[in-house]
């Protein structure tokens, strides 16, 4: 199973990261966290990276269901989504729910994954139908 969902725009880092979250907004996913992976390398190891952010993004709808489904299910919460830069273009990556749903393998998952995965799906179409 592949366990992420890409796509790649020829679009400025910092603005690909807030047109990321944008359209994961419209999907109803707000951005929790925000680790910049190129800075705190940088700080803590002296390496030097491309450009890459994770953001844990949620939809606490969806969430609040899959809490509901599965108490520890929070382990695996947020939904993870890289934006890097890669030569010139930028690469938006988002985790596809069905790792979410398949690592406890409860059935009662499945449909809240499909869910999320439209909506992630969803958010990558319109950043990659804008750029």
């Amino acid at each position: 199973m592949d366990y992420a969902k890409s796509i790649q725009i020829d679009l400025d880092y910092q603005e690909a990261v807030a047109q990321v979250k944008a359209a994961f907004k419209e999907q109803g996913f707000g951005t929790l966290t925000e680790i910049d992976m190129k800075a705190t390398l940088k700080e803590k190891i002296g390496a030097e990276i491309e450009d890459y952010v994770i953001l844990g993004t949620c939809n606490p709808d969806l969430a609040n269901r899959a809490l509901a489904a599965e108490k520890n299910i929070g382990l695996l919460l947020p939904c993870s989504v890289i934006v890097r830069r890669e030569g010139s273009f930028t690469t938006v990556t988002a985790l596809d729910p069905q790792i979410i749903a398949s690592v406890p393998n409860n059935p009662s998952l499945e449909p809240i994954a499909q869910e999320a995965g439209t909506r992630i799906q969803a958010a990558l179409d319109k950043i990659n139908s804008t750029y």
